[in-house]
């Protein structure tokens, strides 16, 4: 009787040793079937996003090759507004900058 009890448990360890097995196989298989649909969709977005920079590329291509007269006038006032914008940042922050710069080469240190 003994014997017997004995080959069921082992019959039971195998059945759930292969059970298992097959859970891990299904999990296995499921993420690898993950990876696959999550590269193809990066794989889209890649072409989606090559595809706009090539358009924006080719905006540009086109304006720059039109009226050049314009887009020298265009460029130079893009130019002086942030020369202006850079200008006036500095104004604002460089007091605090040198600031800054004087308590860190005055601190001592041990």
């Amino acid at each position: 009787m003994a014997a017997n009890r004995g080959q069921g448990g082992i019959q039971q360890l195998l059945a759930a040793e292969q059970e298992a097995q097959h859970i891990f196989n299904a999990a296995r298989a499921e993420k690898m079937a993950r990876l696959k649909q999550a590269k193809e969709e990066a794989d889209k977005e890649i072409v989606e996003y090559r595809a706009q920079v090539e358009r924006d590329f080719h905006r540009k291509v086109a304006e720059s090759s039109g009226d050049s007269g314009a887009n020298v006038k265009r460029l130079e006032k893009e130019t002086e507004t942030k020369i202006f914008h850079l200008k006036t940042e500095t104004e604002r922050i460089s007091y605090d900058v040198v600031q800054m710069l004087l308590n860190h080469v005055t601190a001592v240190k041990n």
